[in-house]
């Protein structure tokens, strides 16, 4: 037995030229020190970065990056200038600029693209399944496109083409054309050994083997942790289980509430004849997911796909249309106040209580809008309980307005010395409720039925409606009661 402390084992430091080496080493571990404890980049980190690409320190850059994720490095092309940008790609290994183009936003990406030469391209597509090389060559320029295709493998080139030959975001477009199929016939075993044999011709990840039928249709999916637990002998066909098809010309969209509704890992895809052509896995579903997510909630706020890269003319002419077109709803608004200009000189408090109700209006309005979009969005809103639906929030709306009503009529009240003014307060918030509960529903289910997307437009006829109704409803019942 060895009974030797372990405190002799610690390096000793006998010389300055021992202490210097450990500091180096420190301060090199320390550089490496990208991410923080929320897995984002340090500002630090990225500072480190910038220095090294105002020097032109090409190997300090290469040290730095060599180790970070391909989705990291993406990241960090947010947080650099073009100039600095321009810098880093040159110093990227063709592997990690492979797998860091499709990580990169659009805009970013097609920049980054203007500034890779052709060949070196073409070389760092062939190390990216035909799905991220596809979506990669989509943002290329015409010319540029054809130089980098003209320099690829044959076959690279046509599975890229056969990609882009799909509408976009269809699943023809999004599939991964790599995939592992089986014939009927095959065991385990035939199975496991093909695998071994022909690893380069398949997917670098897949989940399941797809078992096809003569005509390459399939029947049938193993999974391959089942795979791997069965016996050499036993038949493919005895261990497969119902897949959920997805034809190449299927939304995005309904791909994702595919994958989401059958909690699938992957799944096969067919052609019109039902032939399998590819394979569609979680991570382009996630994808898809976030990339809808944030189209849905941009639009809410009628507001376009932004990304860091956007320039502001960009920014200002998707935002100016919407802004616009609040500015016509608010004139009608305020054509609504004009109507009851007599009432408004003679009562002063009316002028300090009508945006009361039209914000606590839109802001309810907003609310059933939001779930109402979420529901259609998730499929849990349609006909058949799209009634029970309008019912409850027009329910929460009335109850909403009960709660709320008596507090603001109290405090308009002692606030004027006029109870009548805050009975007249009272009653028109919880009318405007009731609207505002009316029309975020309605508005998304109509438009989604005249095949709009809800999620563009409702926010702006919501808003309207409840500041048209509020001030209509509140001005409308002071003149009747208190004049």
């Amino acid at each position: 037995m060895n009974n030797t402390d372990p405190a002799n084992l610690m390096p000793v430091l006998t010389s300055s030229e021992n202490q210097n080496d450990t500091l180096g080493s420190v301060m090199e571990a320390e550089d490496h020190v990208a991410l923080g404890d929320d897995y984002a980049l340090t500002a630090s980190f990225v500072e480190k970065v910038v220095d090294a690409a105002d020097t032109g320190d090409g190997m300090r850059l290469r040290s730095l990056l060599e180790d970070l994720h391909p989705a990291d490095v993406a990241d960090l092309m947010g947080f650099l200038t073009a100039e600095h940008r321009a810098v880093v790609v040159q110093w990227l290994p063709p592997e990690l600029l492979a797998e860091t183009l499709p990580e990169m936003d659009d805009g970013i990406r097609e920049e980054v693209l203007e500034r890779v030469p052709s060949g070196v391209l073409a070389e760092a597509l062939q190390e990216l399944d035909s799905d991220d090389a596809a979506a990669v060559v989509e943002d290329l320029e015409d010319d540029q496109r054809e130089e980098v295709l003209a320099a690829m493998p044959e076959i690279d080139r046509a599975a890229i083409e056969s990609s882009l030959g799909y509408g976009e975001d269809t699943a023809g477009r999004l599939m991964q054309r790599e995939y592992m199929a089986a014939p009927q016939f095959w065991t385990v075993g035939d199975t496991i050994d093909h695998v071994r044999t022909h690893g380069d011709d398949l997917p670098e990840l897949f989940f399941n083997i797809y078992v096809v039928d003569p005509l390459n249709r399939p029947v049938g999916g193993v999974a391959i942790s089942r795979l791997l637990r069965a016996k050499r002998e036993v038949a493919l066909t005895d261990l497969m289980e119902p897949v959920n098809e997805i034809i190449v010309d299927v939304d995005q969209e309904e791909v994702a509430y595919i994958f989401e509704k059958y909690h699938l890992i992957s799944a096969p895809v067919v052609d019109a004849a039902g032939r399998l052509v590819g394979q569609l896995t979680v991570d382009d579903v996630v994808n898809i997911i976030q990339e809808e997510n944030r189209e849905d909630i941009l639009r809410l706020a009628g507001v376009n796909d932004e990304d860091r890269s956007s320039s502001v003319r960009e920014i200002v002419r998707s935002r100016v249309p919407w802004l616009g077109i609040n500015l016509f709803t608010a004139i009608l608004g305020a054509a609504v106040i004009a109507v009851f200009e007599g009432t408004i000189q003679q009562i002063v408090a009316l002028a300090v209580l009508m945006p009361i109700v039209s914000a606590i209006g839109g802001n309810a309005g907003t609310q059933s809008l939001a779930v109402t979009v979420r529901a259609l969005a998730t499929r849990e809103l349609n006909s058949s309980n799209a009634h029970r639906t309008f019912r409850r929030e027009l329910t929460v709306g009335l109850l909403n307005g009960l709660i709320l009503s008596p507090l603001v009529g109290v405090a308009a009240g002692l606030w004027f010395w006029d109870w009548r003014l805050g009975a007249v307060i009272s009653a028109a918030m919880v009318m405007n409720m009731m609207v505002a509960a009316t029309v975020g529903v309605l508005t998304p289910v109509t438009l989604s039925k005249l095949k709009f997307d809800p999620a563009v437009s409702s926010a702006v006829f919501v808003t309207a409606t409840t500041d048209f109704f509020g001030f209509l409803i509140f001005l409308g019942l002071a003149t009747a009661i208190l004049l």
